[in-house]
């Protein structure tokens, strides 16, 4: 299974951007799926996943402000970032859990004051 993000840099305070993940490869039984960030100084957290069979779930931080959707197909996962703030700022991955979790890469966005 390979993911690669697509979509980061730099935005704005107060704007939006949508990040898009394509999966490839084979995959089966996906428990869930969604996005991860990194910002500077602090661990990698989750903070939007798309639970099968049990809803979507999103960090306090990104409430309100971030939604997570995929395609029918499920090789595309979306990250739709609204009301950017300075805090957003990071490197984010998308990611997939299976039998073992995949992450990609990462992309960067930037949120400018």
């Amino acid at each position: 299974v390979q993911l690669q993000e697509s979509g980061g840099g730099v935005v704005q305070a107060g704007g939006s951007v949508t990040l898009s993940c394509t999966i490839s490869g084979s995959w089966f039984s996906v428990k869930a799926k969604g996005w991860y960030r990194q910002t500077p100084g602090k661990q990698r957290e989750l903070i939007a996943a798309t639970v099968t069979g049990g809803g979507t779930h999103y960090d306090n931080s990104v409430q309100g402000r971030f939604t997570v959707s995929g395609s029918d197909s499920g090789d595309t996962i979306l990250l739709q970032m609204d009301n950017l703030r300075s805090e957003d700022t990071g490197v984010y991955y998308c990611w997939v859990a299976t039998w073992t979790d995949y992450w990609g890469p990462g992309t960067q966005v930037t949120v400018s004051t």
